[in-house]
């Protein structure tokens, strides 16, 4: 499907899949090597990304990996001022994402410095999803919603009742994301795999497309492949790659990653 995004008047063409790099200006992230709190630092990181073939650049300021304590809204939107701040006035033109679950961290990135995206991901207080979904349809960005839900049948039934809701409101760019690591338990060697596994939500991925929306797909380095393995987070780069092309054939459209220049390549192979 040739989709495309609006992001704040320029066209993102996801004809073909696209590479989201993830940049991270939090000192707890799961994976240390995407850590980046120093203005040099966040610069060198967006280069990166765009050097190596990156489309966006996905900013984080509030870690949500398992067990960890989410930063308060303020501290979150000062780390997010700093970065944003710096991208804005290092590399004006870059498509830059912000994943968020607080309205209004989503409502400063945009309205203060252009934020062209948010990514959701997925509530983590007592907010409801609505406050978002209201928030991300004024401002008039694409959203990225993220489904907690196990199986495939209900990654399906949510996203089709958020995509109702987000229509009703008057949102008009909408991207997908079955949630991979979030909600969902791994299929670790020597047990049975059972439904709502990562990989049985991997398997079933084509799916998705019933919904005839864009896909995207954050499994850089996760739990499901590192613990799988048996190996760490810095060690999962080629099982990284192996589920991104697997991905990619049952109809991603973003990959969201930390190794851009990898998942670039993925694109490339499958795609010719």
């Amino acid at each position: 499907m040739n989709y495309t995004l609006n992001c704040n008047g320029r066209l993102l063409s996801l004809e073909e899949p696209c590479v989201m790099g993830i940049l991270n200006v939090t000192p707890d992230s799961f994976y240390a090597q995407s850590r980046v709190q120093t203005e040099r630092d966040i610069v060198l990181r967006a280069r990166q990304i765009l050097d190596e073939g990156g489309s966006i650049i996905d900013v984080g300021a509030c870690s949500t990996r398992p067990d960890s304590t989410p930063a308060s809204q303020e501290e979150e939107m000062e780390r997010l001022r700093l970065a944003l701040g710096t991208l804005r006035r290092e590399m004006p033109d870059a498509i830059i994402s912000v994943d968020t679950f607080r309205p209004e961290v989503a409502r400063m990135a945009v309205e203060e410095y252009g934020a062209d995206i948010i990514n959701d991901v997925g509530t983590l207080t007592n907010l409801s999803p609505v406050d978002m979904f209201r928030t991300v349809s004024r401002l008039g960005v694409p959203y990225i919603y993220m489904s907690r839900k196990a199986t495939m049948t209900e990654v399906l039934m949510d996203c089709a009742e958020v995509v109702d809701t987000l229509r009703s409101m008057g949102q008009k760019d909408i991207v997908l994301d079955p949630g991979f690591g979030f909600g969902k338990t791994l299929a670790e060697s020597g047990k049975d795999d059972r439904i709502g596994t990562n990989y049985e939500v991997l398997n079933q991925l084509e799916r998705m497309q019933m919904l005839r929306l864009p896909i995207l797909v954050g499994v850089s380095r996760k739990s499901m492949i590192y613990r799988l393995l048996g190996t760490e987070p810095a060690e999962a780069l080629n099982g990284t790659a192996v589920v991104h092309t697997i991905a990619l054939m049952k109809g991603a459209s973003i990959l969201r990653v930390h190794d851009v220049r990898e998942a670039v390549e993925c694109v490339k192979i499958v795609n010719c």
